[in-house]
C-alpha cells in the first residue's frame, strides 16, 4: 500500500508568511492596548500648601541643573570643533602668507647671524644689521627681520663662580633670519 503525507497547506513558505503576519498583528494590537491604557490613566494631583510649593520650587531647580549641566556639555563638544576649524584656518593663512611671500620679484628669507645695536635707549636696534645681513648674502636693497635671537652675555668670572647673572652680564640681540630684496 502507498501512503501519502497529507498536508493542510501546500505551500509552507506561505504558511510561514501567514503565521508571521498573525504574530506582527497581534503584538502591534497589543502595543496599541498598552499605549491606549497608559493615556487613560489622569495625572496625579499636585500637592497644595506648603510642601506642594517646595516640591515645585526643588522640581524647577532640578530641571534647571539639568539644562544646564547639559548645555555645557554641548559647548564642551562644540568646542572641540571649532578649535578644529580655527586650526585648519591658521594654517590656512599660514600657506597664504608662505606662498604671498614666495611670489615677491627678488625676495627671498636668508639666514644668518648679525649683532643688533643697541639704541641709545637701550633696546636694540636690528634695522641695521637687517641690512648688513642681506648685503653679506648679495641683496643690495636691504629687507626687513624675520626672526631674532637673544643671548646673555657674562665674563668668565661669573660663571666660574656658579652664577648665571650678575655685574658685568647684558643681553645681545641677533637677527637670524631676513627677508631680503
Amino acid at each position: 500500500m502507498d501512503s501519502k503525507a497529507l498536508t493542510v497547506f501546500p505551500n509552507r513558505r506561505a504558511c510561514r508568511h501567514a503565521l508571521g503576519a498573525l504574530l506582527a498583528g497581534a503584538l502591534m494590537l497589543s502595543a496599541g492596548l498598552a499605549a491606549a491604557q497608559d493615556a487613560a490613566k489622569p495625572a496625579p494631583p499636585e500637592p497644595q500648601g506648603f510642601f506642594g510649593t517646595i516640591g515645585r520650587w526643588w522640581n524647577q531647580a532640578a530641571d534647571n541643573f539639568n539644562a544646564g549641566v547639559t548645555g555645557t556639555r554641548d559647548k564642551f563638544k562644540n568646542l572641540g570643533q571649532e578649535a578644529g576649524v580655527a586650526a585648519r584656518a591658521t594654517v590656512d593663512n599660514a600657506k597664504s602668507a608662505a606662498d604671498a611671500v614666495a611670489r615677491l620679484p627678488g625676495a627671498r628669507v636668508v639666514r644668518g647671524h648679525e649683532k643688533c645695536k643697541n639704541a641709545p635707549n637701550g633696546a636694540p636696534d636690528c634695522v641695521a644689521a637687517t641690512v648688513a645681513l642681506c648685503k653679506s648674502k648679495g641683496f643690495d636693497n636691504g629687507g626687513s627681520s624675520l626672526d631674532m635671537t637673544t643671548a646673555d652675555v657674562c665674563p668668565a668670572q661669573v660663571y666660574l663662580s656658579g652664577r648665571n647673572a650678575g655685574e658685568g652680564c647684558h643681553t645681545e640681540t641677533f637677527v637670524s633670519r631676513a627677508l631680503c630684496q
